[in-house]
């Protein structure tokens, strides 16, 4: 599965990110893929290769380009919990700095620039995210009803935002909690804001599972998780963008 470094112009500058997408010559469904707050590093990569290689462009950026190019702190190879605390105090600042109206801004810029890439169909296109690219991830959904047709959201603050912001989304829907991260009364108050909302989703409570489940590199990795992961986005991207 190919690689390639980009840079993607933005109201700010050059974002730098990297997609990942078939070898093969025809044109692919766009996936935009938020990292979650430790950014781009190689297990973003493989996730990213192994999308692409069900048949889809995966376009991933460096959420914090403002700051320099990924990596923008000195990652370890392995997050464990006793580095934790020191990367958190890092990596918050940066989220913090990562405004609403940023966000969006972003969004625009990321979706311009991958629904003009010449290996990517002229068709709707998809949104993912982890931890904090959840919330960017639902976000950019919400703000583009008519173009993205299907996200996804893994051990995301999707709910941050409010019952309202759920309101403008038109896309297919899945959010995969982490236990550790919400109660079961949470969830029901975030899927009667879905219903509310109108939207065709499922939103569910991964068991056993802890804030970052998806992420190997990290002590809260969890196999089961990470494949449920799969279990349930890969369905809804073929749904969404079937025959794009």
């Amino acid at each position: 599965m190919p690689i390639k470094a980009l840079q993607i112009p933005t109201t700010d500058g050059l974002a730098d990110a990297f997609a990942a997408f078939p070898d093969h010559g025809e044109r692919h469904p766009g996936v935009l893929m938020y990292a979650d707050g430790f950014g781009i590093r190689p297990v973003l990569r493989e996730m990213a290769r192994e999308l692409a290689g069900h048949g889809y462009y995966v376009l991933v950026p460096n959420l914090f380009y403002r700051h320099g190019p990924a990596p923008v702190i000195d990652l370890p190879e392995h997050i464990g919990e006793e580095a934790r605390p020191a990367l958190m105090a890092q990596v918050m600042p940066l989220i913090q700095a990562h405004t609403a109206e940023r966000a969006l801004s972003d969004a625009d810029a990321y979706l311009r620039f991958l629904t003009t890439q010449p290996e990517v169909d002229a068709g709707p296109v998809a949104v993912t995210g982890y931890c904090i690219g959840g919330l960017l991830a639902t976000r950019t959904a919400a703000a583009h009803p008519g173009q993205v047709a299907a996200v996804a959201a893994f051990h995301g603050p999707v709910g941050a935002d409010g019952p309202d912001a759920l309101a403008g989304i038109t896309a297919r829907i899945h959010f995969g909690h982490a236990e550790s991260d919400l109660t079961p009364e949470t969830l029901d108050e975030l899927n009667r804001a879905l219903d509310a909302a109108g939207v065709r989703y499922t939103s569910e409570i991964y068991p056993g599972t802890v804030h970052g489940f998806t992420m190997s590199d990290t002590d809260a990795f969890d196999p089961a998780g990470l494949q449920r992961h799969w279990d349930r986005l890969l369905p809804l991207l073929d749904r969404a963008l079937a025959g794009s």
